[in-house]
C-alpha cells in the first residue's frame, strides 16, 4: 500500500474502534479486507468485510461495557448477561467470542478474546514456532515461496471448513500477494535460526534433516503439539517421557508426516467446537447468511483454480 492509503486505513481503524469500549489491550485487522489477495481487485478488495480480533485484559467488563453501548451486536445470549457470555467465550473451542456480520461503517467482523499478559514476547515465540514447524515438514531444499506457503497453511491444516466452506486456493492467495509482508516477519528469524541456512538473494533455504537437527527443532516445538505427537507415536500403556518419544521421531523418515498430523489435530478439533459455538455466539441468521458468503467466494475460487506453481 502507498503511505495515503495506509493513512486512510489507519483513519477507518481507529473510526471503528471508536465505536467500540475502549479497555482494549491489543486491536488489529487481518484477512482479505486488509491485505490485498491473489485474483482480488482492490475494488473488490474494499467491498469485503474487516476482520478485527479485539484482545482484553477483563473480558467480563468489557463484555458488560459492550452491552450497553453496542446491545445489538449480540445474539440471544445477551439475555445471559456478560459472566456468562464470557464463560462460553473462555470455556469453549478456541477461547474466542466470535461474531459476523456487525454493522458498523458496512463492514465489520468482530471478535474479542481474552489478552496473554506477555503478549509481545508471545507474538515473536508463534513466529519462531511457525518456522519450526513448517520447516520439519519441508525437503532439506526448499524456496521461500515453499516455507510461506507452509506457514500460511498451519492454521487450515486439519481446518474442516478447507473441505466445504473455504476457497481451496486461500493460502496459495494469501501468499502470493504478500510475500514482501512474510519476509519483513520472518527474514530475521530464518537468519537466526542454526537449524537452517537462508539465501534471501535466491528466495532458497537449506534445512537441516539430519535426525540430530530434526531433534533440535521438535524440542523446540510449543508443548500442545510434542504432546499431541506423543499421542500418535506412543502405544498407550507405554507413557515414555516427551524426550524419548521425539527422539524416536526425528529418526523416523516420515518425521514431518507426524508433525503434520500432530498439528492438523490440534486444528481439526478446535476448528469444529469454535463453528459450533459461533451459531450460539453470532446467532443463526447470521451464521447462516455468512456461511453462504463463503461458499459463494468457494465456488468462485473453484473456477480460477491458480496453481501453487504460478507462485514461483
Amino acid at each position: 500500500m502507498s503511505l495515503p492509503a495506509l493513512l486512510n486505513t489507519g483513519v477507518l481503524y481507529r473510526r471503528i474502534l471508536a465505536q467500540f469500549p475502549q479497555d482494549i489491550s491489543v486491536a488489529f485487522a487481518y484477512g482479505s479486507g486488509v491485505f490485498q489477495q491473489h485474483g482480488t481487485s482492490q475494488g473488490q478488495m474494499e467491498k469485503n468485510m474487516l476482520d478485527f480480533v479485539f484482545a482484553v485484559d477483563d473480558p467480563v467488563t468489557w463484555h458488560t461495557m459492550n452491552l450497553l453501548q453496542n446491545r445489538k451486536h449480540y445474539s440471544i445470549l445477551k439475555l445471559l448477561g456478560p459472566a456468562m457470555i464470557s464463560s462460553i467465550q473462555s470455556d469453549y473451542g478456541a477461547a474466542v467470542y466470535y461474531n459476523t456480520l456487525v454493522p458498523v461503517d458496512g463492514r465489520v467482523k468482530m471478535l474479542a478474546q481474552n489478552e496473554n499478559a506477555k503478549l509481545r514476547a508471545a507474538l515473536v515465540s508463534n513466529l519462531k514456532s511457525a518456522v519450526t514447524a513448517s520447516i520439519l515438514m519441508l525437503p532439506e531444499s526448499c524456496s521461500e515461496d515453499d516455507l510461506f506457503l507452509q506457514i500460511a497453511g498451519l492454521s487450515y491444516a486439519g481446518d474442516f471448513r478447507m473441505v466445504i466452506g473455504e476457497d481451496k486456493s486461500k493460502v496459495a492467495n494469501i501468499v502470493k500477494d504478500n510475500m514482501q509482508h512474510f519476509k519483513t516477519l520472518y527474514s530475521n528469524i530464518l537468519r537466526d535460526c542454526p537449524q537452517l541456512v537462508y539465501k534471501p538473494q535466491q528466495g532458497k533455504l537449506e534445512v537441516d534433516k539430519s535426525p540430530e537437527g530434526q531433534f533440535v527443532q521438535l524440542m523446540a516445538l510449543p508443548r500442545t503439539l510434542q504432546q499431541r505427537i506423543t499421542k500418535l507415536v506412543d502405544p498407550p500403556g507405554k507413557n515414555r517421557d516427551v524426550e524419548e518419544i521425539l527422539l524416536q521421531v526425528a529418526q523416523d523418515p516420515e518425521c514431518g508426516a507426524v508433525v503434520q498430523q500432530g498439528i492438523s489435530s490440534i486444528v481439526k478439533s478446535s476448528s469444529i467446537t469454535q463453528s459450533i459455538k459461533g451459531i450460539a455466539t453470532a446467532g443463526l441468521w447470521k451464521t447462516t447468511s455468512y456461511s453462504s458468503r463463503k461458499l459463494m467466494k468457494m465456488w468462485r475460487g473453484s473456477r480460477r483454480k491458480p496453481s501453487v506453481s504460478q507462485m514461483s
